[in-house]
């Protein structure tokens, strides 16, 4: 029947998938090794109860979990543990559609052990005036979702499900063209459209700032890993960004494998033992799996090593398909989201992650941030000093070191510079 499936998103058992005019589709994706019948991925009932794992809808095109594990909002908490809750906004599938906008479907009943409620449906379908009409993609940001559409990119807050509200709208043609995809990494977000890689500042999630732009041509996705983003750039290849400075982005290193790369439309990292590699969807050319680093690889051993990739698998696809798509692994050291809440239980009784608030304290000047009653974000900022070697007399390097020191904080280590303190 040939199906189009455009994206994927694999949460615990289940894969979701949006499938274009098929609508949004659940897969059974457990134990696909040791099924008691042939069918590894199935949409079949499991329970003598039935099911229904599909949602008719006109055209889907994306499907975002706001965390790739799978936390339960509905579970029971006891006091004695002293657990914070998980917010409902959890239990929760984020669908965008071409025509209807953004489809939220409740989907934290697969997730409580109870066959007779597996029926999934449109439990809210948000679009108001017309505005999310071409929606492509949804990324969802703490409590937000940044969805693109053919108003540009338009940021929905989606913490309580019965009052969906657009805060923000970063223009078609003023701000991006045709965007594809947004990426995040704390305090940067990184827009995918067809002039390049955009990378906004979304200190503030509800009013992000354009920062810099690394031109591009066939830029469809992004994933984002310490320093480096990956690009899949169509015809060009597997694109790795210098993201050191996010505001000073750079292109690093094109790797296509002497041409045998020439299709790529999405791309996902992931770590086996001591390696990192590239899942990379080719298009017509299949699957690729790219070693980035390695036990071989200089500086292995640091923080945020060069890739040095190497093509070292590939699979063409039957019947002439198309890999358009692949669903994120498991993000298993993610036990907080960007606006503070809590998904994982942690070990100590009482244990509880950073809220938003205290995050901000950290990295925030006193005052500002994005909570009411605060001033604007404004991050801290520290000197960087450098010692001039022209000046022979190495106590007087000393010195001088330390006056650019002095001159930057002031003597009460708080300095007032262009009207912005700096500590």
């Amino acid at each position: 029947m040939k199906p189009e499936i455009l994206s994927l998103q694999h949460r615990g058992e289940y894969l979701y998938a949006a499938c274009g005019e098929a609508g949004f589709r659940v897969f059974d994706i457990a134990f696909t090794d040791n099924k008691a019948f042939s069918e590894r991925v199935t949409t079949a009932p499991v329970s003598p109860l039935g099911q229904q794992f599909y949602v008719r809808t006109k055209y889907c095109t994306d499907v975002a979990s706001p965390t790739t594990i799978a936390p339960d909002p509905t579970r029971v908490h006891k006091p004695e543990n002293f657990e914070a809750s998980v917010p409902l906004m959890y239990a929760f599938l984020y669908v965008t559609d071409l025509h209807e906008g953004l489809i939220l479907v409740l989907v934290g009943t697969l997730l409580d052990g109870d066959p007779n409620n597996n029926f999934i449906k449109k439990d809210v379908v948000f679009n108001p005036n017309g505005i999310l009409n071409g929606a492509r993609s949804v990324t969802v940001f703490g409590k937000y979702a940044y969805i693109c559409c053919d108003a540009g990119i338009v940021i929905v807050d989606i913490e309580d499900h019965k009052n969906l509200k657009v805060v923000n709208v970063l223009k078609e043609g003023e701000h991006v063209h045709h965007a594809h995809n947004v990426e995040f990494q704390f305090r940067y977000g990184f827009v995918c459209d067809e002039h390049g890689v955009k990378v906004i500042d979304v200190t503030d999630p509800t009013k992000p700032e354009f920062v810099a732009e690394v031109e591009l041509d066939d830029v469809h996705n992004i994933y984002v890993a310490r320093t480096y983003g990956y690009v899949s750039a169509g015809h060009h290849g597997l694109v790795i960004l210098d993201l050191k400075n996010p505001k000073q982005p750079k292109i690093d290193q094109i790797f296509n494998a002497n041409g045998c790369i020439n299709d790529l439309h999405d791309v996902k990292l992931g770590i086996n033992y001591a390696s990192q590699f590239a899942y990379l969807a080719d298009g017509h050319n299949g699957v690729h799996v790219v070693q980035l680093m390695s036990p071989q690889t200089p500086g292995n051993d640091g923080f945020s090593p060069r890739p040095t990739p190497q093509l070292i698998s590939s699979f063409k696809l039957p019947h002439e398909g198309h890999a358009l798509s692949l669903a994120e692994g498991v993000d298993r050291d993610r036990a907080i989201d960007e606006a503070g809440n809590q998904l994982a239980v942690f070990g100590r009784i009482g244990a509880k992650p950073l809220t938003l608030a205290e995050q901000q304290s950290l990295y925030l000047m006193p005052g500002t941030g994005v909570l009411p009653g605060q001033s604007p974000p404004l991050p801290f900022t520290v000197a960087n000093p450098t010692r001039d070697y022209k000046t022979p007399d190495a106590r007087q390097r000393e010195i001088q070191l330390h006056e650019q020191i002095e001159n930057w904080y002031g003597p009460s280590g708080v300095r007032k510079n262009s009207g912005k303190r700096t500590q």
